[in-house]
């Protein structure tokens, strides 16, 4: 099965990945991120990342549980 693709629209040049994950609504608070890094759940291009404050810019594509969304 595919992921289904998202495109999550940002206002600047780049967001923080605690930021994005938030605007894309996969977690609720800021705080949650941590633990979903924490877990080995989140892939930046195709590669894991455990940094909430991962720049990402137009383009990046994050994974979360079968969920791709991609920075526009």
């Amino acid at each position: 099965m595919m992921d289904t693709m998202r495109d999550v629209q940002i206002k600047d040049s780049m967001i923080r990945l605690g930021q994005f994950l938030k605007l894309a609504d996969v977690v609720g608070a800021g705080s949650d991120v941590k633990s979903l890094l924490a877990a080995g759940q989140v892939r930046v291009n195709a590669e894991p990342e455990t940094r909430r404050g991962r720049q990402l810019v137009r383009g990046d594509e994050v994974s979360v549980g079968g969920e791709t969304y991609r920075v526009v």
